[in-house]
């Protein structure tokens, strides 16, 4: 019985929309985890590194993914829909690693490489030493009405994080006790490990990767250096930000470890609809009623923007769904690259209750018409005749 493959973004972890960095980044946490090296004799954590080198190897391919987003596996598949043309899973799946961590396609990868990996997966940032490690990226969801996108805004928001200790300063020490150095790992926070043929490095299991031994620990934090806080933030939101927008405020993530540095904050943003623009990039789409006197006879009206409102000039004998482009009143660039134009489409509004006297006059109209007042529909119904004959 043939087994059923897992959605490659589901099996690391990613949004269909994940940019080739986060993919990356994605891969490299899991794979470390997972890694048969890291996880001897494991049958399940093997089987999950093979299934995370194929979904990175299709996934880091633009016309891999390109075909897979289209098709799903099928693209794959002997004689499916992606044409044969993109092999699945060709390539050993320590071949895949060993090219993301830098070890080269077919290399050996080296101790070296191996060490600084496997440190990450204990919890360290790779060039932290000492248990200084970064402090998590935090992300909020924020809505913005669809005129805050469109003029920008600032937002203050309300978050908890864990932030550094107020009482040992981020050390995890109690104030006034001995910090020595940790007898384990001299300092070093890791200890060498033999697996095979690699040199791996590990969290010192003495001081957990600090480097340094707490004689007492803070009695605030317990000694992680960091506690749980609320904060307020404020949040500069530019001038036409779409909906999906993300946007960093770098340093305001949590705090880190050890007196490490503070993760980043990732605000996404969602604008609400308008109810009477619609948004396609820069540009906006408005459609306006106009009455069958006014689109017959032509005059000025009123038409709604982000500003206020501008005089539209309406030329006599306007038919229905006519589009009219009021250049620069449009949605700014984010970038401040210029605005948008505004696409005005009218319709002529057909009344649906007429009084007596009304009925009357308009009925004298229509019997005053002849083939030149409405060239369009007797010209439909000329030809209309000569089909039918």
């Amino acid at each position: 019985m043939a087994t059923t493959k897992r959605d490659y973004y589901e099996v690391l972890g990613v949004e269909r929309s994940a940019t080739p960095e986060e993919i990356k980044k994605a891969y490299r946490k899991l794979a470390v985890k997972h890694h048969p090296d890291k996880n001897p004799g494991d049958k399940s954590a093997e089987d999950k590194f093979k299934e995370l080198g194929e979904a990175y190897e299709v996934l880091s391919n633009p016309e891999k993914r390109g075909a897979y987003d289209r098709y799903g596996h099928q693209a794959f598949a002997p004689g499916g829909m992606g044409g044969g043309g993109f092999g699945q899973g060709t390539h050993d799946p320590f071949d895949v690693f060993r090219e993301v961590f830098g070890g080269g396609r077919g290399g050996s990868g080296g101790g070296g490489i191996f060490e600084g990996i496997f440190g990450e997966a204990f919890g360290q940032e790779s060039g932290e030493r000492g248990g200084r490690g970064r402090g998590a990226d935090l992300r909020y969801d924020m809505r913005i009405t669809f005129l805050e996108a469109a003029h920008g805004v600032e937002k203050e928001i309300e978050i908890s994080k864990l932030q550094s200790c107020d009482t040992c300063h981020g050390s995890g020490a109690e104030p006034g006790s001995k910090v020595t150095t940790c007898p384990t790992c001299g300092g070093q926070g890791q200890v060498a490990v033999t697996r095979g043929f690699f040199n791996i490095a590990q969290t010192c299991p003495k001081c957990r990767g600090a480097g340094q031994v707490i004689e007492k620990p803070c009695h605030t934090c317990r000694g992680e250096g960091r506690v749980e806080k609320t904060s307020k933030i404020k949040i500069k939101i530019p001038a036409g930000v779409e909906d999906g927008t993300r946007l960093r405020s770098t340093g305001q993530g949590e705090g880190g470890v050890r007196g490490g540095p503070a993760g980043d904050l990732y605000v996404v943003l969602h604008v609400e609809p308008h109810d009477l623009f619609q948004r396609d990039g820069t540009d906006l789409f408005c459609n306006v009623p106009i009455s069958f006197a006014k689109a017959a006879l032509g005059g000025e009206i009123k038409v709604p923007t982000l500003e206020g409102s501008a005089l539209l000039k309406i030329p006599a004998g306007t038919p229905s769904n006519k589009v009219f482009r009021l250049r620069g009143k449009g949605f700014p660039e984010v970038h401040g690259r210029g605005v948008g134009d505004l696409h005005v489409k009218l319709y002529v509004e057909v009344p649906t209750r007429l009084s007596s006297d009304q009925r009357a006059k308009l009925q004298a109209f229509a019997e005053s018409c002849d083939e030149h007042t409405h060239p369009e529909e007797n010209s439909f119904f000329r030809k209309a005749k000569d089909f039918f004959k």
